[in-house]
């Protein structure tokens, strides 16, 4: 059973989620319909930051996923003892 810490957190992510979801789709589908003069244009950003922001952002993630995997296989690296030192690089 989850707690209630855990259970307020998943509701806390589930609503960014669903607001950040809300907000890029009306940037992205229903405000090229409308005039670019209309006050709901203020509380958007610029188009093109609609192309740069996901960009960034999967970048970050390839980056961090990429040093992630490289700091666990450094630490679960065994090192290597003399005799097996010999052996392999006598095979090459």
């Amino acid at each position: 059973m989850a707690t209630a810490t855990d259970q307020v957190v998943g509701f806390g992510l589930v609503a960014f989620s669903l607001v950040l979801f809300v907000y890029y789709t009306l940037w992205i589908i229903a405000l090229p319909f409308i005039d670019s003069d209309h006050v709901i244009h203020k509380y958007f950003l610029p188009r093109e930051y609609a192309v740069i922001i996901p960009v960034v952002a999967g970048l970050l993630l390839l980056l961090f996923i990429g040093v992630f995997i490289t700091v666990v296989m450094w630490r679960s690296r065994k090192p290597a003892k003399k005799s097996e030192e010999a052996t392999s690089t006598a095979l090459f």
